[in-house]
């Protein structure tokens, strides 16, 4: 998958507009990097811990979802649309991988469904900090985190996508994502301009 993605800043030509994230109203989504997806998560796994020890760096909060179903009555549509293959909570695939860079004073939020809002508290936690803006990183690119990213921009927050921080096995679905995002919900940045964002050159 690595060498199938195209160089980050070959996305540039989507940006419809820049900014910087601003580290006192910023919050970082870390999702769904589990077992289940490990092998996905694998090639950006450098990238993603460069995001966040920037972000710690920076003192903003690093949030982690994990995406797990306890019961039948939450399977929704995934179990349809993925002929049953969900993450079961309490097994070894539900569990976030453990090279993450994680504190013991993070929050980790359950989730059930492609976003990180839907029947979670994150917008209460964000609100509370005084979240206005998420830097969203992790897998799925095109389901849960484009996801979470959309609903995020629907709910009034302003919308950072990593493009070397996010990981989808179809590259062209990755590219297709970041383009949509790029037009209408979220502002692209990558190690390199979050450090430059966050610190200067």
């Amino acid at each position: 998958m690595a060498s199938s993605l195209p160089k980050c800043k070959s996305y540039q030509k989507y940006e419809v507009r820049r900014r910087h994230p601003n580290p006192k109203a910023s919050a970082l989504l870390v999702i769904d990097v589990q077992k289940y997806f490990s092998s996905m998560a694998k090639p950006i796994l450098h990238n993603l811990l460069t995001t966040i020890r920037l972000c710690r760096r920076a003192s903003i909060p690093v949030l982690f979802t994990r995406h797990c179903h306890k019961s039948p009555a939450d399977h929704g549509m995934l179990g349809e649309w993925w002929n049953g293959d969900l993450i079961f909570d309490g097994t070894s695939e539900s569990e976030l991988i453990p090279e993450l860079d994680r504190h013991p004073d993070d929050i980790v939020m359950e989730k059930n469904t492609y976003s990180g809002f839907q029947g979670t508290c994150l917008e209460e936690i964000l609100k509370e900090r005084r979240v206005e803006e998420v830097i969203v990183t992790g897998v799925m690119t095109n389901l849960c985190c484009e996801t979470t990213a959309r609903e995020a921009f629907v709910k009034g927050f302003r919308v950072f996508f990593s493009v070397d921080a996010t990981a989808m096995v179809n590259a062209e679905l990755h590219d297709v994502t970041l383009k949509n995002l790029a037009y209408g919900f979220a502002y692209l940045v990558d190690c390199e301009r979050l450090q430059e964002g966050l610190f200067g050159k």
